[in-house]
């Protein structure tokens, strides 16, 4: 493997700054409404920790189909889909049986990718000046 992709590595920063935005303003709500207490804190991590993970698994995935011939690449994208999919499941088991996690605070993160992956089109208008 010839290393990380810088694109790799910008995408996933990207993921995990808005991952973290997105965890902050979760936790703050769980105090403003009276819930929150350390499993929401560990419950967090592990669904952020889960969630970037489970991206930048993904980008590598990519990075490396991108040297397959076709039939190759989709198959090494359906094995990582698989076993992304099975890490992202045993990060819920976890966060369900762990005494110390709370399972809303580990299942919420899980949808922080998909909603910094949905913003960046609005990111990347603003930081060209609306322009296409």
């Amino acid at each position: 493997m010839s290393g990380i992709d810088p694109v790799v590595k910008r995408e996933t920063r990207y993921i995990a700054f808005w991952v973290l935005i997105f965890s902050v303003i979760m936790e703050a709500v769980f105090l403003v409404i009276g819930k929150w207490n350390l499993t929401v804190l560990f419950g967090n991590i592990l669904g952020a920790a889960g969630t970037i993970a489970n991206f930048f698994l993904m980008a590598l995935t990519v990075q490396k189909s991108l040297d397959m011939d076709e039939k190759d690449a989709a198959n090494n994208m359906k094995l990582s889909h698989t076993l992304r999919n099975i890490m992202i499941i045993a990060v819920v088991v976890l966060g369900f049986v762990l005494p110390f996690t709370s399972p809303w605070s580990t299942v919420i993160p899980l949808f922080f990718t998909r909603i910094a992956v949905a913003l960046r089109p609005l990111m990347d208008r603003k930081k060209n000046g609306g322009q296409e």
